[in-house]
């Protein structure tokens, strides 16, 4: 090998071995071997040396080509191996610290309701049943003893939908839960005990009301059930539900088409400041009764042999009691702001989240 070839080689090693980074192990690759660098302008000039020295010049070329790629690939790899450890070393994380705070989702107000409502009925040995939306106007109107003319049948009230149900008569969206009261004395012998909660739908919408709203409803049917039955029950869940434990409770003489007697139920609470179970003021919070014979008798129960009361109220409306909420739109509007103040931890269960 020629001494300019070994000053060649040498000098590229030395720059190849000073490159701190792989930019600048490039800028020496492409002085030696690039287009333009030393060692590619020593091969294209080969053709201008002389035939009998051209093999040895070629092979002394190519030996310094050789050398000068293998200590390139060389200082690369330990370029890159060095350019690794320094990322890995930016990139560490410290385990002791603390993690970032992630947004937990919540429990919608009228879930955690429901929740806290099955909660309650199921410690005192009820169970949640539920059913379809769209219901025959006879499980929604006829099984209950509520007559052709009565308004709540009429179009202002309810949504009729086109067709006919299997039995013939009109379909509706269900106005009630009641038509699940009709649906289990049917299909299950008693004694019963249910609750069923889910939604009803009626052609009403202010700030007290929606045409899609929440009730539950629950049933009792058993030999010897009586209005004390009646009203143990309903005074022991309106106290554990809203964590009030003398909150009065008031039973008041109505009507509905399906119970006799009826009896409006009121709880205690404040005119002036709003406040459950003070005041001297009374609030009509759910409607019940004792079940009309007639309503046993279209389910094929004999009411010689069985008793049994029920009762109903809306799901917005005792939660909008319980957290103070004046307007029943919300509910419905999505707002995420509304929702991280009234919504409820999917980790407290409902029974820890209301003392019950």
């Amino acid at each position: 090998m020629t001494n300019d070839l070994e000053a060649l080689a040498h000098s590229t090693e030395a720059d190849l071995a000073a490159a701190a980074d792989l930019r600048a192990l490039d800028a020496v690759r492409v002085a030696a071997l690039g287009k333009n660098g030393a060692l590619t302008a020593l091969l294209k000039g080969l053709g201008a040396v002389p035939a009998e020295a051209r093999r040895e010049r070629g092979a002394a070329l190519n030996a310094v080509k050789q050398r000068i790629e293998a200590a390139l690939d060389a200082r690369r790899a330990t370029l890159e191996a060095a350019a690794l450890d320094a990322k890995l070393l930016a990139e560490k994380q410290d385990m002791s610290l603390p993690p970032r705070p992630i947004p937990q989702g919540s429990i919608h107000p009228i879930n955690r309701t429901i929740e806290e409502l099955t909660a309650i009925f199921g410690a005192m040995g009820f169970s949640a049943v539920e059913g379809p939306d769209i219901e025959s106007d006879w499980y929604n109107f006829g099984a209950l003893n509520i007559p052709d003319h009565h308004p709540a049948r009429q179009d202002q009230d309810t949504f009729y939908l086109p067709g006919l149900g299997a039995d013939g008569r009109p379909l509706v969206l269900r106005t009630q839960t009641s038509p699940l009261q009709v649906r289990t004395m049917l299909g299950q012998e008693p004694p019963i005990r249910i609750i069923a909660p889910g939604r009803t739908y009626r052609a009403d919408h202010d700030a007290t009301h929606s045409p899609m709203f929440h009730q539950v409803e629950g049933l009792v049917i058993d030999r010897g059930i009586t209005l004390g039955h009646l009203k143990g029950c309903l005074t022991d869940f309106l106290r554990a539900f809203f964590g009030i434990s003398n909150l009065p409770v008031r039973f008041r003489s109505s009507y509905f088409p399906f119970t006799e007697p009826s009896m409006e139920v009121d709880i205690g609470w404040n005119r002036k400041t709003g406040e459950l179970g003070a005041g001297g003021d009374w609030l009509e919070i759910l409607g019940s009764g004792m079940v009309h014979p007639r309503v046993l008798a279209n389910c094929g129960i004999d009411a010689r042999e069985w008793q049994g009361f029920a009762f109903g109220m809306g799901i917005e409306r005792i939660t909008m009691l319980k957290h103070g909420i004046a307007d029943l739109r919300p509910f419905y509007e999505g707002d995420t702001r509304w929702l991280a103040h009234y919504a409820s931890s999917p980790l407290t269960p409902a029974s820890l989240h209301e003392g019950v």
